[in-house]
């Protein structure tokens, strides 16, 4: 026996123990019995898509469980009437009445959180820790969910007779009164076949989806690098290369030529004693001395040659 053998034959042994149960749970979560057949039947497909991980899992039961009630109470079906979960019976759904149609109507009212964790525990039997882990809160928080939930049918449905009751007997009511409720119902388990078959298609269906979109994503960033205008243009040289014109200063209105501000004017700027005209002086003083030097020495000279002649 194969491993595609023994994997398939462990999921038709799971399906064949827990659909029919699984689908009158998500019965009272929806109040649709269509509804309740199509959350089983998708969560069947999850199972079988992960099955190496399931297959492994202490509570594979738990698992498609948890699969199934997050479909059944999805948001999104308020957006489509035909998946909505209904407020009260439908009376148009083309099967037998529920038995306890005020109890399903109270059950319907309830908030989906409330209603959950209800049914886990009252309809289901699990403890309340395991039901606090399932619905993904605390204990202290799943507990009260609980006692609001039977406090809310209590009012609503009090021949019932759950008021003044302890709460360990009050799930014992819930109890008995939803497995009549679910029993009455005639639910079709989905073919385990047509659940693998369905699961393989699907994952295919999104393995195409997913190669489709990144060949698209590949083909648009290619066509955009392709036909993209390329708007690096060159720079213009021609006002960085042409000779500039010296700027000549502003004239005055009159027409004269523009005043400097000099250090000998009342606003010119003041000059330091070692500023720049101290050494243009200083500059001019040491050209006149070594002009009169030269000219004494060349005096000297014309002397001595003098000197011999008169005497």
């Amino acid at each position: 026996m194969t491993p595609h053998d023994q994997a398939t034959a462990a999921f038709d042994a799971l399906l064949a123990r827990h659909a029919v149960a699984l689908t009158r749970q998500a019965f009272l979560l929806t109040g649709r019995p269509r509804v309740a057949e199509r959350a089983v039947a998708r969560g069947f497909r999850r199972a079988w898509q992960h099955w190496p991980r399931v297959a492994v899992d202490p509570d594979p039961a738990g698992w498609v469980r948890a699969e199934v009630y997050e479909y059944a109470l999805t948001p999104w079906h308020r957006l489509c009437p035909a998946l909505r979960c209904a407020r009260t019976p439908d009376p148009h759904t083309g099967r037998a009445e529920p038995s306890d149609p005020e109890l399903l109507a109270a059950l319907l009212s309830l908030p989906a959180p409330y209603r959950r964790t209800l049914v886990l525990h009252d309809g289901v039997g699990l403890g309340l820790c395991e039901t606090a882990a399932e619905v993904e809160a605390s204990t202290p928080a799943a507990a009260g969910r609980l006692a609001h939930a039977r406090e809310r049918i209590a009012e609503r449905l009090p021949e019932l007779g759950l008021g003044g009751q302890p709460p360990a007997r009050q799930g014992e009511i819930l109890r008995t009164r939803l497995t009549a409720l679910t029993a009455a119902q005639r639910m079709t388990p989905p073919a385990a076949a047509h659940v693998r078959s369905g699961s393989e298609r699907s994952a295919e269906r999104t393995t195409r989806s997913v190669f489709g979109l990144t060949g698209l994503l590949a083909l648009v960033t290619l066509l955009t690098m392709v036909l993209a205008p390329d708007h690096r243009t060159p720079p213009d040289r021609s006002l960085s290369s042409a000779p500039h014109a010296p700027v000549s200063p502003a004239r005055q209105p009159d027409g004269s030529a523009p005043r400097t501000t000099g250090a000998h004017e009342p606003g010119g700027p003041r000059r330091e004693p070692g500023g720049t005209h101290r050494r243009h002086g200083a500059h001019r003083h040491g050209s006149a001395h070594r002009g009169g030097s030269a000219a004494a020495a060349r005096k000297r000279l014309r002397q001595a040659r003098l000197m011999p002649e008169s005497r």
